[in-house]
């Protein structure tokens, strides 16, 4: 079974940045992709990117495209998710979530981190 475990979240300025950290262990991982999703309050959770994790391709959301960066430490299983020029609906509760080799979707996820962009 994998633990995703989210840090960096807190408060923003409109205009400012966040980088969000995702670290995976267990027992057996065979990272396929690594994903970001987000959840504010009384909406659905939504995609906001997600990266493959061999060969490093990133696909975004358009709402966050050019503005965040999904980047991985060179070895073990750490995703960061960079958000730059942060506006106040990027206000949500972060995921990291995993997608092993061989699943069809996302099946781990983690506890989430609060973002809260506000002047």
């Amino acid at each position: 079974q994998v633990q995703l475990t989210e840090s960096g979240g807190g408060l923003a300025q409109p205009g400012g940045s966040l980088r969000l950290s995702c670290s995976a262990s267990g027992r057996t991982i065979r990272n396929y992709a690594m994903g970001w999703f987000r959840q504010a309050p009384g909406k659905e959770r939504e995609f906001v990117g997600a990266m493959r994790w061999g060969g490093g391709g990133t696909t975004y959301a358009d709402s966050v495209k050019d503005r965040f960066t999904i980047s991985r430490e060179k070895v073990g299983n750490t995703v960061y998710l960079q958000m730059n020029r942060l506006k106040p609906e990027d206000t949500a509760t972060y995921y990291c979530a995993m997608q092993q080799v061989g699943a069809s979707g996302f099946g781990s996820w983690g506890q989430g981190t609060q973002v809260f962009v506000s002047s």
